[in-house]
């Protein structure tokens, strides 16, 4: 295991000692956070590793999210709903991904946008089973209360972040990872010494966006609501881009590093600057990456290439 991989696990293991330090506002602010690691950890598979520009990721969150609520507005339980949505997406993904993979730049990011607007309109023609724009109701789990509740689905979102964050270190270290890197290296000399770069891709594509929709499916069951306007927000398809973009792009410990300094930014900005927060928060993002164009985990690189001279 790589010093990279131990300290991402250790960073992971210390944000499930969140809720020790704080009420319902620390076991919502965890849970959020786990929920934006999740996602650009999940995005960086594709955008990361094979250099995809995927704006999809608001697509499978809202499509597990409605998954999930869906069945449990029949009866099903919360885990088996999840589970059902992991896989659907996974498959959904694999075979979209055979073919808008063959679109590269932003062909393929102009595409992967329009999976938004295409599962947003499925969701609201289908008012019978999804409610359509009025949304749907999702009942509750339990009836053990509201604290109990909010440490409950902040443990389910964190053991889902430990569960992406070893998929991530187990495909970066795979022969998938390195057929990735290839790619996005030289898709087309990749091709040509016998890398089936199509199937790459498409299992890419399809771990990316499993484990979006079961974060999006835990999203539905916490709120306890959902309608299309909320769960296809297309922010779910940038924040994860801005994320990578501040930890640093192909590294796991960087987007989550990224993912948890964007949270920090979006809670300061937002208490301070309610009005203009956006404004505010957009300005500093621009700045950030102005000044650090590589993402954060770039400082090391700058601190470990830095050495005192002796006189």
């Amino acid at each position: 295991m790589t010093r990279s991989n131990l300290i991402l696990l250790i960073l992971v293991a210390c944000i499930a000692a969140l809720p020790l330090f704080g009420g319902a506002y620390a076991l919502r602010l965890g849970t959020i956070a786990c929920m934006y690691a999740i996602l650009a950890l999940s995005w960086n598979i594709v955008g990361g590793f094979a250099g995809y520009p995927s704006f999809a990721t608001a697509a499978f969150f809202g499509l597990g999210a409605y998954t999930t609520g869906v069945l449990m507005s029949r009866g099903v339980p919360l885990g088996v709903a999840v589970a059902a949505a992991w896989v659907a997406s996974f498959v959904l993904a694999g075979l979209l991904g055979a073919a808008l993979l063959r679109l590269r730049g932003h062909y393929f990011a102009i595409a992967s946008l329009s999976l938004i607007e295409v599962f947003r309109e499925l969701v609201n023609n289908a008012t019978d089973l999804t409610g359509g724009g009025m949304g749907l109701n999702i009942p509750l789990t339990s009836a053990a209360g509201v604290l109990s509740d909010a440490t409950f689905f902040f443990y389910a979102m964190w053991a889902l972040l430990l569960g992406t964050a070893v998929m991530v270190m187990v495909v970066a270290g795979s022969k998938l990872g390195f057929g990735l890197v290839c790619i996005r290296q030289n898709e087309t000399a990749a091709n040509m010494i016998g890398l089936n770069a199509t199937l790459y891709k498409s299992i890419a594509f399809g771990l990316s966006a499993c484990f979006v929709s079961a974060a999006g499916g835990i999203y539905a069951a916490w709120v306890h609501y959902i309608d299309p306007s909320d769960v296809f927000d297309i922010l779910y398809s940038v924040k994860p881009i801005v994320m990578a973009l501040i930890g640093g792009l192909g590294s796991p410990l960087g987007v989550v590093i990224g993912a948890l300094v964007y949270l920090g930014l979006e809670e300061v900005v937002w208490r301070n600057y309610i009005q203009i927060h956006s404004g505010v928060l957009g300005v500093l993002i621009v700045a950030l990456l102005l000044f650090l164009p590589h993402g954060l985990m770039s400082l090391r690189d700058r601190l470990l290439a830095w050495r005192p001279t002796r006189v």
